[in-house]
């Protein structure tokens, strides 16, 4: 991407608009601002910066509430005049501690990226009763085995055509399967990444 070719705003500093979207999930988090200046910090240390319109200064994403986020890919529109940013997150996008700032007031939708943060929050601060907790105390041995009894269960559930057992099971098996993602290290956006290559190749 070109800054050059970019139509900043006639605004204090000349703005863009930034649409920022989960990479693992694709789902909108927030409608943001930047400058020149905030864009080549976004780009040069690979996590997001903005400008403030209210306060007329930038801020980075993250550097009081540790709600880091992890640029992925920044493209323009085809005019030029405003950016999607994809990112990997650490947290809420929203400075209510909602998930995305067009959460619906009283709740948050699921998403798989909001388990898998959980998830990843139970790994790194162990909450007492937790069984998420006590599968990362357990190690890797006792989370793989609990992703082939899951994988046993849905083929159960399928060979014995019981639509509610089978949703059940698969459910578990996908639970099973971000507990094991978060442990080994891996992200939704890698597993996306991967399919997206194997959809491009069968097209």
């Amino acid at each position: 991407m070109d800054i050059d070719k970019l139509k900043f705003d006639g605004g204090p500093g000349g703005l863009i608009p930034a649409i920022v979207q989960d990479n693992g999930t694709g789902r909108v988090l927030t409608l943001a601002y930047m400058n020149r200046e905030s864009l080549e910090i976004t780009e040069r240390e690979g996590r997001t910066c903005f400008y403030s319109r209210s306060r007329r200064e930038l801020w980075r994403k993250g550097e009081t509430s540790g709600n880091v986020q992890r640029v992925v890919s920044i493209d323009a529109d085809c005019d030029g005049d405003a950016l999607l940013i994809k990112v990997e997150r650490d947290g809420p996008a929203c400075h209510t501690g909602a998930d995305s700032c067009f959460d619906a007031a009283g709740g948050q939708e699921f998403s798989f990226g909001a388990l898998y943060r959980l998830i990843e929050g139970r790994k790194n601060a162990p909450k007492e009763g937790s069984y998420t907790s006590y599968l990362f105390g357990k190690g890797i041995d006792k989370i793989l085995k609990k992703v082939g009894e899951e994988s046993a269960e849905v083929i159960i559930a399928a060979k014995n055509k019981d639509a509610n057992e089978l949703t059940c099971e698969l459910a578990d098996l996908c639970y099973h399967a971000l507990t094991l993602m978060v442990s080994e290290g891996l992200t939704i956006g890698q597993i996306k990444e991967e399919l997206a290559r194997r959809h491009k190749k069968d097209e």
